[in-house]
């Protein structure tokens, strides 16, 4: 029995070494069935196997070093959240942020904030952070929400039903569908699926009802629609013959504003990388070279020799350059670097950097200027902003083109910084054949992902590995160190690079199907990880549980394996079980621990910060969660939890703990940690809730294959009919909801127009035209300034009760509803001229000339190195200097160091 069970950790681990399995399973199948018949002729050893059911032991195995675990991260949270403020509430403090996008301070007891931060609500993240994370919070309650009403509805009747099922299962078996015999009882399962699985459809309804309301009265309010992307329409796969302003103006009429003909940037690009490379150059080597002098002063100091080098006036800037310096870093000792790999020149690098400067920056400066005035190559995409939102969807909802995939796809409300500019050379012909490429590498890769996972589990079962090939033996003779190495540290090392991976390999395909902005890949990402989140992390892993679970008896008895599959898939959940322990303790626990983060920014700061920028960027910069593979990681969770919702019930309140567990962490970690760097509208939670319906879907498929494989024709007819009725209703839900989930309605502009005044405490104004007061409603720019606004007040109509509220959504979360929600002074939406000029150019185009910071010393080394450098490129030596150790700080409480730009929302 040995190597049967070697067989079956093998497909547990999803081996590739079909032919090697092959071989054993030919050579000693005969003895498999031996054994088996030997067992089967025993009734002592059959009752012995049926009472030896480790499920219960199993998980609780699994609970105890997991909650363990678990306490001990939260006890370090709890610890260290006070001493290191930056890193787990930065949000609260940190001066890149705008006073009104900060969270308000916990107090700062070990215990006492709890009740403080359960008071904030969760719109605050919608305020004052981003609508992604705001619904990412929402989806995590909903769907711990719905596992809680599904227990509700499972648990008092299929628990009783199937525990007196008769199949003599044990322990966690017992609760499952495996457990009943009788098949007059599977019409209690139908009709309970009919019943949960159809409140798992009403709440995709009711939450994409919800979406849209929340989407309609955030992109109309004034804190998005006065924004230029909200008013810019990306039109891509433009023809050569309408790259011409003076066609597109006559094309799309009076509202149009500006027009950005994307450029082929390639040469000016390379002339800005190269500035910009040498900027920083420099910047280093006058850091180092301050550094440097500051460092022998000290030295000089300590022993005696202050009064040999008099430290001079610091504000002084006469003199030749480099002279003040001189006097503490000899010639050679200043910062030199080789032209050429190993056999280059060696040169100053400051002198050298500033003669590069001096070239390149005039260069980079005609080619820019040459570029605004339209000298530049275009390339088939064009942006057209427009004076208002409402022409701007005018625009967007129309056919642009007679003729099929000219310019489109289009979009709308994208954000200059998140353009991939490349993308935008792409032809209509590229695009379809690069999604077809991109398709069909997810599919390949989502298919053959169990080669290189398989290895990895070989890796860690060499011993099984080698019984299993023989020739392998010479690996035992290894040290049993560097064998432990092997075994135990190398296939995590490798599981936990192939599992960064993925995510980049699936942006990069998302980004080479023709993605033209950042948040566009997300969500094109998140329908691959989605796949990849289903087929490898649950119906491989559930197909090869059951699999492993009833092989001895498939290869005696092959013709009874549906029925062995059937039995024992229901048994697959006891993983899942564990699984949601898992990520309900221990992954939340470390989310908001973060103890990687802490050491990784502890760390790479003491070593890599060696300049004022590099400390304040680490300082300043907060960290983002990726929407594309996030969210599909708890849809998955979520799918999981409802397939099994009628199988195994139990599944669904282990579900509801871990999943609500996660919100909580990232609750906290949205409130006071994350930012948010990519924009997508709140889109990928629409796409979430369509993907859970693939658990329904599920569900719903293995019941009748379980009722097909134990012959009751009654409940198979049933869930055909329901299956039917699903479909049906999930397509017309989306006939009915792909419009809104794209476009702006007309009839809610006036609406719009009629909440401001009434914040503005005048009577709206019932014509059609633009408001002509302090605001132009949502369909145009908002520069009112009068701070004495009134609140919107409560919804227009009555408090409903609970369940009112639950059954009318399109009435008690409607647009009046959740336009309260979403603030108006948030912040002023006005643009320089300079901004509005290059807003949608290419970034090589509207670059500016960086600005060098420095560190000010006592002696005048940086005083001096700005005045000379500053005649080249813009220099500041302001809020950075040296303790009086000599270590490199710089001014953290101003919080607006030379390099500090204000966001523009854009």
């Amino acid at each position: 029995m040995d190597t049967l069970n070697d067989f079956n950790v093998a497909i547990q681990r999803r081996s590739p070494s079909v032919s090697l399995l092959r071989h054993v399973i030919q050579r000693r199948a005969p003895a498999f069935c031996q054994e088996q018949n030997i067992a089967g002729s025993n009734p002592q050893a059959g009752n012995a196997q049926e009472e030896d059911d480790p499920s219960l032991s199993s998980f609780i195995s699994t609970l105890v070093p997991v909650l363990i675990v678990a306490v001990v991260f939260i006890s370090l949270f709890l610890l260290l959240r006070r001493k290191f403020k930056r890193n787990y509430e930065p949000r609260t403090f940190l001066g890149s942020l705008r006073p009104q996008e900060r969270s308000p301070a916990l107090p700062q007891g070990m215990l006492n904030w709890f009740g403080a931060f359960a008071k904030i609500p969760d719109s605050f993240v919608l305020n004052h952070q981003s609508l992604d994370g705001f619904l990412l919070l929402r989806y995590l309650k909903v769907a711990s929400a719905t596992c809680l009403v599904g227990c509700c509805i499972t648990w008092p009747v299929l628990f009783p039903i199937n525990i007196t099922g008769g199949g003599g299962l044990k322990q966690l078996n017992l609760l499952t569908f495996g457990n009943v015999v009788d098949k007059n009882r599977y019409y209690a399962h139908v009709f309970i699926a009919w019943i949960f699985l159809g409140f798992v459809f009403y709440m995709v309804a009711r939450e994409s009802i919800y979406y849209v309301n929340l989407r309609q009265a955030y992109l109309l309010s004034p804190l998005y629609a006065a924004r230029m992307s909200s008013r810019t329409v990306l039109f891509t796969s433009v023809p050569t013959e309408y790259l011409d302003e003076g066609l597109l103006r006559r094309m799309f009429g009076r509202g149009l504003k500006n027009i950005w003909i994307a450029n082929d940037c390639e040469e000016i690009e390379g002339l800005v990388e190269e500035r910009d490379k040498v900027a920083m150059k420099l910047e280093v080597a006058e850091t180092k070279l301050i550094k440097l002098a500051n460092t022998n002063r000290i030295k000089s100091m300590k022993k005696g020799g202050q009064s040999n080098e008099p430290l001079g006036n610091p504000n002084e800037t006469t003199g030749e350059s480099g002279s003040m310096a001189a006097k503490w870093v000899p010639t050679n000792k200043r910062p030199t670097h080789l032209l050429k790999p190993l056999i280059g020149k060696k040169v100053d690098t400051i002198n050298w950097c500033r003669s590069e400067l001096e070239k390149l920056i005039p260069k980079v400066d005609a080619l820019q200027a040459a570029h605004r005035a339209g000298n530049g190559k275009f390339i088939p995409s064009v942006f057209v902003e427009f004076y208002h939102q409402s022409e701007a969807q005018s625009a967007f909802q129309s056919l642009t083109h007679h003729q099929a995939l000219h310019m489109s796809p289009r979009f709308i409300g994208v954000n200059p910084e998140e353009v991939i500019w490349k993308n935008l050379k792409i032809t209509w012909a590229s695009r379809v054949v690069r999604n077809i490429v991109a398709i069909t590498f997810v599919i390949l890769l989502i298919v053959f992902w169990s080669i290189p996972v398989g290895f990895v589990g070989i890796l860690s079962n060499i011993k099984s590995l080698i019984a299993l090939a023989p020739f392998l033996s010479f690996l035992e003779q290894v040290p049993s160190v560097i064998f432990g190495l092997i075994q135990g540290l190398l296939p995590a090392i490798l599981l936990a690079v192939l599992m960064a991976l993925l995510p980049i390999i699936l942006r990069l395909a998302a980004k080479f199907s023709g993605a033209p902005s950042l948040s566009a890949v997300e969500l094109r990402t998140q329908n691959f990880y989605f796949g990849f989140q289903v087929v490898q992390v649950f119906l491989i892993t559930t197909l090869t549980s059951a699999a492993s679970a009833s092989v001895t008896s498939i290869l005696c008895k092959p013709a009874e394996a549906p029925t062995l599959l059937a039995e024992n898939l229901p048994k697959a959940s006891n993983f899942y079980i564990s699984y949601f322990v898992l990520q309900g303790l221990t992954i939340s626990s470390a989310a908001v621990l973060g103890i990687a983060g802490l050491i990784i920014f502890r760390l790479l700061g003491m070593i890599l910060d060696t300049t004022p920028r590099k400390m304040y960027k680490r300082w300043s910069t907060l960290s983002a969660l990726g929407w594309g593979t996030v969210f599909p990681v708890y849809t998955n969770l979520a799918v999981i939890a409802i397939t099994y919702s009628i199988i195994a019930p139990l599944v669904l309140g282990f579900a509801t703990i871990g999943l609500y567990l996660i919100y909580l962490a990232y609750r906290y970690n949205l409130l006071f940690v994350f930012n948010s760097h990519i924009d997508t509208k709140g889109l990928v939670y629409p796409r979430a809730l369509q993907q859970t319906t693939t658990g329904a879907y599920l569900a719903i498929v293995c019941l009748i294959g379980l009722f097909g494989i134990q012959a009751a024709p009654g409940p198979i007819v049933l869930m055909v009919i329901f299956l039917i009725f699903v479909v049906l209703f999930h397509i017309s839900l989306n006939s009915a909801l792909e419009p809104l989930l794209k476009y702006l309605p007309k009839s809610l502009e006036a609406e719009e127009q009629s909440l401001l005044a009434a914040e503005d405490g005048v009577v709206a104004p019932h014509s059609s035209g633009t408001d002509k007061g302090s605001h132009v409603a949502s369909n145009g720019m908002t520069s009112s300034t009068d701070t004495a606004r009134k609140d919107l007040g409560p919804a227009p109509h009555k408090k409903p009760n609970f369940i009112t509220k639950f059954l009318r959504p399109d009435l008690y979360t409607d647009y009046h509803t959740l336009r309260r929600l979403v603030p108006r002074g948030f912040a002023d939406i006005v643009y320089d001229p300079v901004t509005e000029r290059d807003a949608y150019y290419h970034p090589s185009i509207s670059s500016q000339t960086p600005l060098l910071w420095i560190p000010r010393d006592s002696m005048g080394v940086s005083r001096q190195e700005c005045h000379h450098t500053g005649k080249i490129i813009p220099i500041s030596d302001e809020g950075a200097g040296f303790n009086e150790k000599g270590k490199l700080t710089w001014d953290a409480e101003s919080a607006r160091p030379p390099i500090w730009q204000e966001k523009i929302y854009y």
